[in-house]
């Protein structure tokens, strides 16, 4: 699952035509006490333990979705969330989903991302291969930084957080070393 989410960080994402370039991800298997498959099956969880190459949404808190790509084989419980992405294709139909033109702020976040996309429950369980999504893996030369997941309580240490180095369209800053 980090191999998928580094692999995904620099790739083309769009959803009907709307979207761009995944800026950041984190991964979540299933030994890991963050992971919503951590303890097993449940009809909420159930596509995540789902074939490869499937999308996972969530409703998280009530108040917004998440969006995960379902990585490892059927039956194991492991998914990458997408947290951020540039937005390059779309932006009107973002912009009037978010109500706000501020590219940046566009799809900074995993709840920002899918408002933009118009992802929803709806979405849970369809394959990524398939209309209405693309996914166009990223090209040669991807610099990425790996550091600790964020707004996690638990395993939040663990360097499972990747994002494109130097982008102003990641969730959250990194921290200054």
């Amino acid at each position: 699952m980090r191999e998928v989410a580094r692999d995904l960080v620099g790739a083309t994402f769009l959803v009907d035509g709307v979207g761009g370039v995944i800026v950041e991800t984190e991964a979540y298997g299933p030994d890991d006490p963050a992971s919503h498959s951590f303890r097993g099956p449940t009809r909420r969880n159930a596509t995540m333990f789902g074939p490869p190459g499937g999308l996972y949404v969530y409703h998280s808190y009530g108040i917004h979705w998440c969006a995960n790509v379902v990585c490892h084989e059927e039956g194991v419980g492991a998914a990458v969330l997408l947290r951020a992405l540039e937005p390059t294709s779309g932006l009107r139909r973002m912009r009037v989903r978010r109500g706000l033109d501020d590219a940046p702020l566009l799809c900074s976040g995993p709840g920002r991302l899918t408002e933009a996309l118009g992802i929803t429950g709806e979405h849970d369980g369809l394959r990524l291969d398939r209309s209405p999504f693309e996914l166009v893996p990223a090209g040669p030369h991807v610099d990425i930084v790996a550091g600790p997941r964020v707004g996690i309580t638990r395993a939040g240490d663990l360097p499972w957080r990747y994002s494109l180095r130097g982008s102003i369209f990641v969730s959250r800053p990194r921290p200054r070393v």
